[in-house]
C-alpha cells in the first residue's frame, strides 16, 4: 500500500489534461483544508471532483468481499465509509461532490471532463445567484 500514490495518480493526470484540453482552468489539486482532500476542486464552484481507484473504493467489478481476506474487507468497507462521511461534510459545507472510478477516466478523459465542465458551468451559475440573493455581489 505505501507504494500507491497518493495524488497525481494516471487517471488523475489523465483527467487534469482533458479538462485544460477543455478549457477548464482555475483548479487546486488536494486541498488540504477541505473534507477528503479532493483530486480537483473548483472554489469558484464549490465543486470537488474524486478520482477513485475501482478496488481502494470498492467497486463491485473489482472487490469482492471474502476473496482477499478479512483485513482487506475491513480496509475497503472503512474507505467507503470515510467516502460517504465526506461527501456528507462537503454537501454540508455547499460543496457539489462528483465521483468517478479511475476506469471511467482511463477509458474516456474526455467525456468526463466533459461532465465535469457542464456541472462546473451549472455551479458557477448557482453560486453566483445565491451570492447575488445574498446580497453579495
Amino acid at each position: 500500500m505505501s507504494r500507491v500514490p497518493r495524488t497525481d495518480t494516471k487517471p488523475e493526470i489523465a483527467l487534469r489534461r482533458a479538462l485544460w484540453r477543455r478549457g477548464l482552468r482555475g483548479w487546486r489539486l488536494d486541498v488540504a483544508s477541505l473534507p477528503g482532500r479532493p483530486d480537483v476542486c473548483f472554489a469558484r464552484a464549490k465543486l470537488a471532483v474524486f478520482v477513485d481507484g475501482a478496488f481502494w473504493h470498492g467497486h463491485p467489478s473489482k472487490f469482492h468481499a471474502g476473496v482477499a481476506g478479512p483485513y482487506w474487507d475491513e480496509k475497503i468497507w472503512g474507505n467507503r465509509l470515510r467516502d460517504r462521511r465526506t461527501n456528507r461534510e462537503l454537501r454540508r459545507l455547499g460543496w457539489h461532490v462528483v465521483r468517478v472510478w479511475d476506469f471511467e477516466v482511463a477509458k474516456d478523459a474526455v467525456g468526463v471532463a466533459d461532465r465535469v465542465a457542464l456541472l462546473y458551468d451549472a455551479r458557477v451559475d448557482e453560486v453566483a445567484g445565491d451570492l447575488v440573493r445574498d446580497g453579495v455581489r
